[in-house]
């Protein structure tokens, strides 16, 4: 199923918040070792989540827009108490004291978080290959690159890691590792998204912006962030 026609089972009871990120804990468990796409994970806060989300939806309360999805974020987009180093050894230590406000608006959406995404150090490069945790494999083709900088974004959607995917993009970043593992990137028109949180490459030209396996899921982040 599409994200959108997920959405509308996690609403519905058919399916539940708990059951989708349980799915792709067991996903990033099997293949994250291989693939290296996430470079942070934080089930335990996830699986929380999911669990307040299926309680409002069983007491008949009203939930977000994006109410049980399961995102992944690039690491040098600020999430509050986990490491953003924009893969650099530089800032392995770093601990986010605060959520960048596109974090900030899927949370308030319902969305959960369920870790860090790897990338080209400081987002300087287009393979995915420059980071400190090592390079990140293309799901779509094992042993060759995912295309960068928002490799780990890409990678974590083809191999079906998360339901979409936060990344950013100065020159392709996004939009290169999207066409890189056959997935849908979109690199929204400056200004359209928030880029406070942001480690950012270029001031500039940096642009914060969604993942996902086809179109569907692009608009319904786009809506939200």
């Amino acid at each position: 199923m599409n994200v959108i026609e997920k959405l509308n089972s996690i609403k519905s009871g058919e399916m539940t918040a708990k059951e989708n990120v349980e799915s792709f804990i067991k996903v990033i468990d099997e293949n994250n070792d291989e693939i290296n796409a996430f470079i942070e994970l934080n089930y335990e806060n996830a699986l929380k989540q999911a669990e307040a989300i299926d309680e409002k939806i069983a007491n008949g309360e009203e939930v977000g827009a994006l109410a049980g999805l399961v995102f992944g974020i690039k690491a040098n987009i600020n999430v509050e108490d986990l490491i953003i180093s924009a893969a650099s050894k530089t800032l392995e230590d770093y601990i986010g004291s605060y959520n960048a406000t596109v974090v900030d608006e899927i949370l308030a959406e319902d969305g959960i978080i369920i870790g860090i995404l790897n990338m080209d150090e400081f987002a300087a490069g287009s393979s995915t290959e420059t980071s400190y945790y090592g390079p990140t494999q293309n799901p779509a083709a094992m042993g060759r690159i995912p295309g960068g900088s928002s490799g780990g974004c890409a990678a974590a959607i083809a191999a079906e890691m998360c339901d979409i995917s936060i990344g950013s993009d100065t020159g392709g970043s996004i939009r290169n590792p999207a066409s890189h593992c056959g997935v849908v990137g979109f690199k929204p028109t400056y200004g359209a998204v928030s880029r406070q949180g942001l480690l950012d490459l270029s001031m500039s030209l940096d642009q914060i912006g969604p993942l996902a396996n086809d179109v569907s899921g692009i608009a319904l982040a786009l809506n939200t962030i």
